[in-house]
């Protein structure tokens, strides 16, 4: 009970979110959710060679592309400021160089963390940008959450093989596969629900690919926390662990979905920017820019 409530409330208010709240309401709660995950990961990874207030500045980096993003609509924004990030983070250690007890492991956690959720984070908001960009969303949360509850009840029930004993020893290949079709039949019911005139097949094999891409997800996260000696990334979330422990299949499945639907969508995708209008077309294949 501990854990099944605050999942329910949890899942209420992202949906509430999606589909009655606005872009800037939605890339808002992102922005202090992503943030909460960056201070998250800092302590994981190098919470004991930093003061507060580095922390927080460390913290404001990698958020950079997120807030980059929310603010300057369109893949640009995220382009420019995952270069800024880099550079700022490449001077702090530069900077402090001679106070760091191991300056590379620092310096590449923090490039890490920058990707991790700085970058696969931003497309959170790419992806609500997007047309229909909020069933979107509600189609690859539905897809995560029935990878996971797929795998975790399939694998207990009848899971034999360890998919990755050293990584996460509860999780088999039997669980997976089950994860991996409950993970379509969910893709495929809230498409119906909320797009009903998309191509199912089309939906089918987002659903496969993400599902599988969230899976890894899931143990990127357990690898953060092994090589870090963390059982959760936080305690914000009663009974569920920190704001990472909730989202990381959500990192690495919306970035799939961005670019699925970026590149080989079913329908028209535009997308606005400060500098270009992008058209990608089903009929042609053909990629055109228009000033």
């Amino acid at each position: 009970m501990k854990r099944i409530v605050p999942g329910i409330l949890l899942a209420a208010f992202w949906l509430i979110l999606l589909l009655k709240g606005s872009i800037l309401l939605f890339n808002t709660v992102v922005c202090v959710m992503l943030f909460i995950g960056c201070d998250e990961y800092l302590k994981m990874a190098a919470g004991r060679e930093l003061e507060t207030f580095t922390k927080w500045f460390l913290d404001s980096i990698l958020f950079l592309p997120v807030l980059g993003v929310s603010l300057f609509p369109g893949a640009e924004s995220l382009a420019v400021t995952i270069f800024s990030s880099f550079f700022l983070l490449t001077f702090f250690v530069i900077s402090r160089y001679r106070f760091l007890h191991d300056s590379y492991q620092l310096y590449s956690r923090l490039i890490f963390g920058l990707i991790y959720i700085g970058f696969l984070g931003a497309h959170l908001v790419l992806l609500r940008q997007l047309d229909n960009g909020a069933s979107w969303l509600i189609i690859v949360t539905s897809i995560t959450a029935c990878s996971d509850s797929g795998a975790y009840f399939i694998g207990g029930a009848v899971g034999k093989r360890k998919m990755s004993p050293h990584i996460s020893p509860n999780k088999t290949v039997e669980g997976a596969a089950g994860g991996l079709f409950l993970a379509v039949c969910g893709g495929l019911f809230f498409s119906w629900l909320l797009l009903p005139e998309k191509n199912y097949l089309f939906i089918a094999a987002a659903a496969l690919v993400v599902g599988g891409v969230g899976i890894a997800g899931d143990l990127a996260e357990s690898i953060i926390k092994r090589g870090t000696n963390t059982k959760d990334s936080g305690t914000l979330l009663a009974g569920h662990g920190g704001i990472l422990d909730r989202i990381d299949s959500l990192l690495f499945a919306v970035p799939a979905m961005y670019y699925f639907l970026v590149f080989t969508g079913p329908d028209e995708i535009n997308i606005s920017s400060g500098f270009h209008w992008f058209h990608w077309c089903k009929c042609s294949g053909s990629y055109q820019a228009f000033p």
